[in-house]
């Protein structure tokens, strides 16, 4: 890759336009630094911890209010989604929220384009709103190597629009809540292709890619602190690396479908 796209750019005030950079592939990823305030993390904090739609990942150190649309056939993820919608907005309706100002300001930029962002859609269901989930795992990962184009492609969601972002980027979105230590995201200057999906059995999946399969690969690593709101390219394969204590954030993937319309999804 380009060694100008291949880097983390980081700001102290939020910026929609340094987002849509990532968006159209200018970038690898964006760090907003300490753009939710102490008081608004706390909040969020509390009402995930508190929330009724708290659930233990299966096989997975971490917990999550929200669906995954990850491995599954879309009618279950749109299920599942509608059954916990509720109670992650009862977790993200805050005030000052940092998922309704990301929208809000983004939607403004994208105005200016004739463009607009809004929650993906099947048959008149929308895709889940966003994840809040906290990871606390030791090792070397607590979040293994994957990348987040593979599950865009697995035809058990045949008819999704959210396919229709691989003529695009595949984004992420994550804001920090919670972080008691550790966590980086770490980042690989490597997009996968199918034969390399096939060769480790992870074709639709893109989860996980073995760490000794990317040693030698240029990487950046990114501390992230509460507070923090960071966008980046989820083509890449990228990682977070071992946490001490809860690391806790709202997250959703986003890309452009068309030239008029950016979707979520989680």
């Amino acid at each position: 890759m380009d060694p100008q796209f291949f880097r983390f750019d980081e700001y102290d005030e939020f910026d929609p336009e340094r987002v849509l950079d990532v968006l159209r592939g200018r970038r690898l990823g964006v760090i907003f630094r300490g753009v939710i305030p102490l008081a608004v993390q706390q909040d969020l904090t509390a009402r995930f911890w508190n929330s009724q739609g708290l659930t233990r990942r299966t096989g997975e150190p971490s917990y999550h209010v929200g669906a995954y649309h990850w491995n599954k056939p879309v009618d279950t993820y749109l299920a599942e989604t509608s059954k916990v919608s509720e109670q992650v907005m009862d977790v993200l309706n805050c005030d000052d929220s940092p998922w309704h100002w990301f929208r809000d300001r983004m939607n403004d930029r994208l105005a200016g384009d004739g463009a607009r962002l809004r929650t993906a859609e099947m048959n008149g269901e929308q895709a889940c709103p966003a994840l809040v989930r906290a990871w606390n795992k030791e090792g070397e990962f607590a979040l293994e190597p994957h990348e987040d184009e593979a599950q865009c492609r697995d035809p058990r969601q045949a008819g999704f629009e959210v396919q229709r972002v691989l003529d695009y980027e595949v984004c992420a979105t994550n804001m920090c809540i919670e972080h008691e230590g550790g966590g980086r995201l770490v980042l690989w200057n490597i997009r996968p292709d199918d034969d390399s999906r096939r060769r480790f059995d992870i074709l639709h999946s893109g989860f996980s890619y073995p760490p000794r399969t990317l040693d030698g690969i240029e990487r950046v690593n990114v501390d992230i602190r509460p507070g923090d709101v960071y966008v980046f390219n989820g083509r890449h394969v990228h990682a977070v690396d071992a946490t001490r204590g809860n690391r806790t954030a709202i997250s959703f993937l986003l890309g452009f479908i068309d030239e008029q319309t950016v979707v979520t999804w989680t």
